[in-house]
């Protein structure tokens, strides 16, 4: 079965065959998450499982019947079992750009198409990978991952590299990757990653508006404000950058130019976090590899949120109706697509 799946994967992927390394390790990586998969009702019904890890999944229980219930995203097996990897994260992805460019670096696949990020299993191999873009000039970021989707093609379980947040963010979770199941677009992930943010936003909403107890209601808001004003800050710092790289300055003062728009995102963010009283819960983002890739990371997920939500308002938060509008924009030719979701994001 393994050499089947290896060599449809060399097929039909670009230049699958010359990188069989990556591939059996992409293989690899999911046979073990699904090796060590099991249904939540047998981790609840073991007296050895932690009493923390209980309430999570049974609370996940709870968010799963809420998620195809309520926000009508796929009724199947997803989210229904669980699998502790040993690991902080399930996957490494690295994200790379030109050094005066915010066009990202694709990579295509079987099955989901181009991608603007590579997944590793390993967080050292996705270091390796990092290292090379780096020597061939890329700016480069490698983030870790805590949850994916396989679109649909098997049953996603809970991993523990999701339950290290409270419950609302881990409601999100599951509504974005579901949301990956709902609807996929190949070769976009920008319009992927958006539809995916907006579903998990107005799910979270909505299971606290039934769900929620106050705190949680107002840590979360809390939460998605200073989730705002950071993108808000992201997005501002890509378009700068954006028109000194359209300015075709001298090459020799096209580095200064960068860093100096780099160090005008640092200032801003320094003055942000004293209106949020010294919260810092961003240091992190903001003290190692701020770049180009970096910035694309947060772009890739939020740039064409606002139109997405502005479709499901119009649509007066009929979500079987947005899925089908949405499904509609995917069928446009991407340019098209793409210029639609600017102007009613504007």
């Amino acid at each position: 079965m393994l050499k089947h799946s290896l060599l449809i994967l060399c097929l039909s992927s670009l230049g699958a065959c010359s990188n069989i390394t990556y591939y059996s390790q992409a293989i690899g990586g999911q046979l073990d998450i699904f090796r060590r998969s099991q249904p939540i009702e047998r981790v609840l019904a073991d007296s050895a499982t932690p009493a923390l890890l209980k309430r999570q999944l049974t609370d996940i229980l709870k968010i799963r019947a809420f998620a195809s219930e309520v926000l009508y995203l796929p009724d199947n097996g997803s989210y229904t079992s669980y699998a502790d990897l040993e690991r902080p994260f399930v996957v490494w992805s690295v994200f790379a750009t030109p050094t005066f460019s915010f066009k990202p670096k694709q990579w295509c696949f079987f099955i989901v198409g181009c991608v603007s990020y590579r997944g590793y299993f390993a967080e050292t191999s996705a270091q390796t990978l990092a290292e090379e873009l780096r020597a061939q000039n890329y700016d480069v970021y490698v983030a870790g991952i805590p949850a994916y989707s396989t679109v649909g093609w098997f049953d996603d379980p809970v991993l523990n590299t999701m339950l290290g947040w409270a419950q609302p963010q881990i409601a999100g979770l599951i509504f974005h990757e579901l949301a990956h199941q709902q609807l996929y677009i190949k070769d976009d992930t920008a319009f992927n990653e958006a539809f995916a943010m907006t579903v998990e936003y107005v799910g979270v909403e909505r299971w606290l508006a039934q769900f929620g107890i106050p705190e949680d209601i107002v840590r979360y808001q809390q939460s998605r404000l200073r989730q705002a004003e950071f993108v808000k800050l992201v997005l501002a710092a890509r378009n700068r950058l954006q028109q000194i790289y359209l300015q075709n300055l001298p090459q020799k003062k096209m580095p200064a130019a960068k860093t100096a728009a780099f160090d005008t995102l640092q200032a801003q963010y320094r003055q942000l976090k004293n209106r949020w009283n010294g919260f810092a819960g961003y240091d992190g983002w903001f003290a190692k590899d701020l770049n180009n890739a970096k910035l694309l990371s947060v772009v890739t997920y939020q740039d064409y949120v606002p139109a997405f939500r502005a479709l499901l308002d119009q649509l007066g938060g009929d979500l079987p109706a947005f899925y089908q509008a949405v499904a509609q924009l995917g069928e446009l030719p991407i340019k098209e697509r793409h210029v639609q979701l600017r102007e009613r994001g504007r």
